[in-house]
Formats: structure tokens, sequence, C-alpha cells
């Protein structure tokens, strides 16, 4: 079974939590199914949860090399400068990241308000950004635009290989086999 998730902001990327913050057994009541790969709490999108091990270990396996896509909202008018940076790969305290693709894009339309919504600074604009990549390191595209000088306010992974979040809306699912 394959089911698509739109993980919402602040939701942590499990069923259980001792501590008693939101889980996805609010939203998910499919039994046997695990997420294959992370999101973080602070980070919202299409999360792939699988019964699968074979494609939970194609979609993860750093070997294999899925593309993950992100659309990020990025703290000031992001330059050409810092995209060729971030398609080279960026140095980060773990090691050089792989190239990746990148591209500054409008504000997309289909864009959910976020509750809480992004702190937002009247002098400051932000841009958007898609950026795909291989690897999947803790926080990676967070740590990758702040090394560039382009703080992330907002990530949302919209793609995982040929998986896409489509017309999801947050807290949604759908399962495509």
């Amino acid at each position: 079974m394959i089911l698509l998730f739109n993980k919402p902001y602040g939701i942590l990327t499990k069923f259980t939590d001792a501590e008693g913050r939101p889980t996805l057994a609010q939203f998910i009541d499919v039994p046997g199914v695990y997420a294959a790969g992370r999101l973080d709490k602070d980070s919202e999108g299409l999360l792939v949860l699988t019964d699968n091990g074979k494609l939970n270990n194609r979609l993860t396996d750093p070997k294999t090399k899925e593309f993950k896509t992100y659309v990020v909202q990025v703290e000031g008018a992001i330059t050409n400068k810092q995209i060729k940076e971030l398609e080279r790969g960026v140095v980060l305290k773990d090691g050089l990241t792989l190239p990746a693709k990148v591209k500054k894009i409008p504000y997309p339309k289909w864009l959910w308000e976020r509750t809480p919504p992004i702190r937002k600074r009247e002098n400051i604009p932000t841009s958007f950004i898609q950026i795909s990549i291989r690897e999947g390191r803790n926080r990676q595209v967070r740590r990758m635009t702040a090394a560039v000088g382009a703080p992330t306010l907002r990530l949302i992974r919209t793609h995982i290989g040929e998986y896409f979040i489509g017309d999801l809306k947050p807290g949604e699912y759908r399962i495509v086999r």
C-alpha cells in the first residue's frame, strides 16, 4: 500500500509521542503503514507512507538517490549567485552537499495559509525557490539556504521521486495503491 499525506506544520512524523505532541495518528487511521523518510515538525507537505519495505528503502536509501523537491520561502531577495551556490553544493558542518536543482519561482498560487503564519518583517522581502535534492540529511534544505545567506522561512515538500502532493490539502491523505 502507498499512501500520500500532506503533513501540516507542527505535526511529528511518527504515530506516537510520549510527550503528547501532535502526530500522524491524528490524521491517518490506516494500520501497518510507516513513513518513508522524515519531514521535521516545522516543515510541511508530502509524506509517503507505505507497508512495502522495498519501496521504503528505495525512497530513503542515499544510494538510489530519488529526488525530493521542495518549495522554499526564504528571507531576502535571493540572488542568482546564491542560486548557483546551492546548485553546486554547499559546505555544511557534515560535509559538502551534492549538487541541487534550484530555480527562483513566483509566489505559488496553490499555497495554503499556514497556522501559525511565518514571521514577517516590513523592510525585508521574501523569495520563493524550488529546490530538488538527492540526499536527506537532517534539516538539509534549511541549512543549505542559511549557508548561502537566505534563511528558510517556510519549507513545503511537493515531490518524492515519482510521487506528487497534487491537490491534497494539509491533513489530507490519498491511497494510491
